[in-house]
C-alpha cells in the first residue's frame, strides 16, 4: 500500500524532474544486469543505506573535462534549505551514519555551513568532496578552519601528481592551486591528524582503467612529499565513466565505443558486493532520489517501485530496493572496481 501511495504522489511530482520523463525507470535487460544475474542469480539489489550522498548544487569554480555532472561557474542549480532538512530527516530514519556532500563545488552553496553543522549535531559523519582550488578564493578561505572545527572528512580531486596532466584535465594553473590548498589543509591538521582525514582522488587521463590503487598511492605519497612536503591520508582511484563531458571527449576522438567495450570486457564479479549503489542513496539537488551520482548525471532515478523524491522517503521501501542499472555500470565493476570510496577489489 505504501508503494502505491508513493507512486501516486510521484505522478504529481514529475514536474520537479522533467528530464526523467523520457528515460526508462528501470533497465532490467541491459548487458550489465545480465552479467550480475549470471553471477548472483538475481538482479542487483541494495543492502542498506549507510551513507546518504547529496549533490547540493552544480555551480563550481572549475569546468573539468572529466566532470560527469558537467558542473561549471555558469550552472545555477542548487538545493533548497527545506530539501536539505528533508535529507537529514531521511538519514535519521534510515539509520545512516554518514552524510556525503558533493557538487559542483559544494562549498559555494549559501547554506553549506548550516548544512554541515546540522549534520554534525545529528551525529552524522560528514564527507565533503572538494576540488581544493575553491579554498583559495577569498570568500571561501575561512572554510578550512570551519571544516576543521566540524571534523569533516575531506575527499579532494587531484587526478595526477604531475602538473601537466592535472592542468590538462582541470585547467591551467589548477595543479599549483591544488598544491597550495593542500598545504593550507595540512597546516590545519587535514591529512596529518587521524581525526582529520584528507583523501585524494585519481582519475585516469584518457580511455583507460586506473592502475592498482595501492601502488599508485605509494607513487603519489613519494612524489608529493619530495616535491612539496605535503601529506594526505589515502588515495582513491576512480574510473571515468562514459558519461558527461568525458563521453563527449571520447566521442570526438572516436574512442567511445572501444572504451565501453573495455569496461564491459573488464567486468570483475568480486566488485559487485561492494558497489556504492548497494550501500548508499544519492539525493539530487532537486530532491530526486538516485542509486548513485552517476545515475544522477544520467537522470536515471531509483526504480519505479519506489518513491522517487526525498519528501517521500520511506525506509521500508528504500533500504531494500532493486538498483536501476545501465551499460555505464560496467565502469564501477571494471578491473579493481570503482566507487566514491575508491577501488573495490
Amino acid at each position: 500500500m505504501g508503494e502505491r501511495v508513493c507512486e501516486m504522489r510521484n505522478r504529481n511530482r514529475l514536474w520537479m524532474s522533467p528530464m526523467s520523463l523520457s528515460l526508462p525507470l528501470l533497465q532490467m535487460d541491459n548487458a550489465f544486469d545480465q552479467a550480475v544475474r549470471a553471477q548472483w542469480g538475481a538482479p542487483l539489489d541494495a543492502a542498506g543505506i549507510g551513507t546518504v550522498q547529496v549533490n547540493i548544487g552544480l555551480r563550481c569554480n572549475l569546468a573539468c573535462r572529466h566532470c560527469h555532472v558537467e558542473s561549471s561557474p555558469k550552472r545555477t542549480e542548487e538545493m533548497s534549505w527545506p530539501t536539505m532538512l528533508a535529507v537529514l530527516a531521511a538519514a535519521r530514519s534510515a539509520g545512516a551514519t554518514t552524510l556525503d556532500i558533493t557538487g559542483g563545488a559544494p562549498e559555494m552553496h549559501p547554506h553549506f555551513r548550516q548544512f554541515v553543522s546540522a549534520a554534525r549535531r545529528q551525529d552524522l559523519a560528514v564527507i565533503v568532496r572538494t576540488n581544493l582550488t575553491i579554498l583559495l578564493e577569498p570568500a571561501y578561505a575561512e572554510l578550512v578552519a570551519f571544516m576543521r572545527d566540524q571534523a569533516v572528512h575531506l575527499i579532494a580531486s587531484l587526478p595526477c601528481y604531475l602538473e601537466s596532466n592535472v592542468d590538462r584535465q582541470r585547467g591551467h594553473g589548477t595543479y599549483n592551486g591544488s598544491v597550495e590548498a593542500i598545504r593550507r589543509l595540512n597546516a590545519a591538521g587535514f591529512g596529518v591528524e587521524p581525526q582529520l582525514p584528507l583523501d585524494l582522488v585519481y582519475n585516469p587521463l584518457g580511455a583507460k582503467l586506473p592502475p592498482a590503487q595501492q601502488s599508485l598511492e605509494a607513487d603519489y605519497r613519494r612524489e608529493l612529499r619530495a616535491r612539496f612536503d605535503i601529506e594526505f591520508t589515502r588515495l582513491l582511484t576512480i574510473t571515468n565513466l562514459p558519461i558527461g563531458r568525458f563521453l563527449h571527449d571520447l566521442a570526438r576522438e572516436g574512442k567511445d565505443a572501444p572504451y565501453v567495450e573495455l569496461l564491459r570486457n573488464s567486468f570483475n564479479p568480486q566488485t559487485v558486493d561492494g558497489l556504492m549503489c548497494r550501500h548508499q542513496l544519492h539525493v539530487g539537488w532537486d530532491g530526486t532520489l538516485y542509486d548513485c551520482d552517476f545515475n544522477f548525471a544520467l537522470n536515471l532515478p531509483v526504480n519505479s517501485t519506489t518513491c522517487r523524491h526525498i519528501n517521500d522517503f520511506d525506509p521500508a521501501t528504500h533500504l531494500k530496493r532493486l538498483v536501476a542499472t545501465g551499460e555505464h555500470c560496467f565502469g564501477c565493476t571494471a578491473g579493481s572496481g570503482s566507487s566514491c570510496g575508491g577501488a573495490l577489489a
